[in-house]
């Protein structure tokens, strides 16, 4: 078992997310071993990417900690209280936007919080203030159809913020998207991030995204997926996009990382 602490940075900040032996098997005791012994700590407000060939397991261990999905092993907690389902402290963006096609933007933004019949009195409010941050306060009204690939997934993620989760979890948000657009949005995800205030576990098959926003990465195996190394992320926040990824510090990140996965 490989252990992964948490960061020096995030050393005295509250754990979000403790993970202890767990494995993941698909189909009785002869199926697909999924993942294999994982044991990883992520700090309250800490901002972490997933990274590994495809099948390594990583979108699985992506439910395990939402709860969408069963696993054996010593534990798996959220804030300390073990996962035993979906949680409210918990919100998940996926790589396509859900989102109604009959509802506006605002309606959709709502919906989450309709659905668990937890509409607070302050919703108008929220609503206002999301529409901002997601700087979608021109389209309030525009349905999925009207809106680009980019304003979709912006939507879904101020979908899962306004149940307002102390983590969200985020399965390659951008993986469709064009890389122009996929680059604003890590800026638009940073600024987000920043703003919320919120534990963020990514998955992503970008090395260069992973390195942009994150504080660490998890390395993954092949499959059954094992964390190989974590890899500390030590560049300067608030981190502009053209002086971080022209900086020599960025280049030796994207070697790391791409010798770590075989792909250098």
């Amino acid at each position: 078992m490989v252990a992964v602490p948490v960061s020096t940075a995030a050393a005295a900040s509250e754990t979000a997310i403790s993970l202890k032996g767990v494995t993941k098997r698909y189909g009785g005791p002869d199926g697909v071993l999924a993942l294999d012994n994982i044991a990883a700590t992520i700090a309250d407000r800490e901002f972490v990417s997933l990274i590994g060939p495809s099948g390594c397991g990583k979108s699985t261990l992506l439910r395990v900690i939402g709860g969408l999905t069963s696993f054996d092993g010593e534990h798996a907690r959220i804030f300390g209280e073990p996962i035993k389902g979906p949680s409210l402290s918990v919100g998940v963006v996926f790589q396509t936007a859900n989102l109604l096609p009959w509802l506006d933007v605002t309606a959709n933004l709502r919906l989450g919080l309709e659905i668990r019949g937890n509409v607070p009195a302050d919703v108008e409010t929220r609503l206002q203030g999301m529409l901002a941050t997601l700087g979608l306060q021109d389209f309030a009204r525009r349905h999925p159809h009207e809106l680009s690939g980019g304003m979709r997934q912006r939507v879904a993620i101020g979908q899962a913020l306004m149940m307002n989760p102390r983590i969200l979890l985020m399965d390659e948000p951008f993986g469709a998207l064009d890389a122009l657009t996929r680059d604003r949005l890590n800026v638009e995800l940073l600024r987000i991030w920043q703003a919320e205030q919120k534990t963020v576990v990514l998955v992503t098959h970008s090395i260069a995204e992973a390195i942009f926003l994150s504080d660490r990465v998890l390395v993954m195996s092949e499959r059954p997926g094992r964390i190989l190394e974590e890899v500390h992320i030590n560049l300067p926040r608030p981190r502009d996009p053209r002086s971080i990824r022209e900086s020599a510090e960025f280049g030796h990140y994207v070697v790391q990382l791409g010798d770590l996965m075989g792909v250098v």
